[in-house]
């Protein structure tokens, strides 16, 4: 039990260190895709930028919004966070088994609660603007987690079962990329979707809701849902890398290649930030509804129906 928290705890602390420094690789990829400087004033080349955005952030006056329903107001960007980090307890089981074998069953619940405190963060803040922007927000989420669900199940009923270790397991021999590739681009995408980044970031639309539902918080709030936006970018990169690329090569070195693959799609968030303008937000609804949805449960379907005359087999 001792070592269980202890190794939840060095997650914990290792994803805040690389949400910090992967919002300065942001920061220096977009200004690269830009032909521009990324910041390089604070120490060697920019390094200790983080650092000193921390400093800015935490230090600032706390100003409350007159109309804000000020203990929900204040508790929803905690909540963010702490949903966004629970999720990395997946993580530690990776070396001590600690969930028995319902690892993906709690992803799914907890990614499903965290919904809430985006709607909270809005609604409380008695603000159109940020109530707007939450419930697009809202509406994006749980649209694209039908998706995702599925996706996942697709994955896992080859595996027949839901614990993650026996996931990475499977695909000691073979990645799952090369079985299920257009489940791999369909989960990228909805990835993207879910947590509310470019092109799909309509929850905060400058032009028509300033910030969207953060637009209220400044300075803790506002660093506390910053951290757990880019929290929520590196465990959907690591989820996929564990879904989909978690062969016989990441088993025999998980330490170096996982760390490898989870900065590779994390950059991908990146690219695509910079490569593509804002979609429309109907178009957004009707691709998961219209297309991604059917296809998905047609995959769901013929994967049933395979992996039961193989079991039955």
């Amino acid at each position: 039990m001792f070592v269980d928290i202890v190794s939840y705890v060095v997650a914990c602390i290792s994803a805040l260190l690389a949400v910090a420094f992967f919002t300065l690789l942001e920061r220096k990829g977009l200004s690269y895709f830009q032909m521009r400087k990324g910041p390089n004033k604070v120490g060697l080349m920019g390094l200790p930028q983080p650092l000193a955005d921390a400093i800015k952030l935490f230090s600032k006056e706390y100003i409350k919004p007159v109309m804000a329903n000020y203990f929900p107001f204040l508790v929803c960007p905690f909540l963010s966070l702490f949903f966004s980090l629970f999720l990395w307890i997946l993580y530690s089981s990776y070396f001590i088994v600690s969930l028995g074998g319902m690892s993906m069953m709690l992803f799914l619940c907890v990614s499903s609660i965290s919904v809430y405190s985006v709607m909270g963060a809005g609604w409380f803040s008695n603000s159109k603007y940020a109530l707007l922007g939450s419930v697009r927000a809202v509406a994006q989420s749980i649209s694209y987690e039908v998706s995702m669900s599925l996706i996942l199940m697709s994955c896992l009923l080859m595996v027949g079962s839901v614990n993650l270790m026996y996931l990475l397991k499977y695909q000691y021999i073979c990645w799952m990329l090369f079985i299920n590739f257009f489940m791999f681009l369909m989960w990228v995408v909805s990835s993207v979707a879910e947590t509310h980044r470019a092109p799909f970031d309509f929850a905060e639309g400058e032009s028509e809701l300033v910030s969207g539902f953060n637009v209220e918080y400044g300075s803790v709030g506002f660093a506390l849902l910053f951290m757990a936006e880019y929290g929520n970018i590196l465990f959907m990169s690591f989820l996929c890398s564990s879904m989909f690329f978690g062969g016989g090569f990441i088993m025999s070195s998980m330490g170096v290649s996982m760390g490898v693959l989870v900065g590779l799609l994390s950059i991908l968030f990146i690219w695509v930030r910079a490569s593509y303008p804002r979609y429309r937000y109907d178009l957004l609804m009707y691709l998961i509804w219209k297309s991604y949805l059917p296809c998905v449960l047609m995959v769901l379907v013929f994967m049933v129906f395979i992996c039961k005359s193989f079991y039955y087999v």
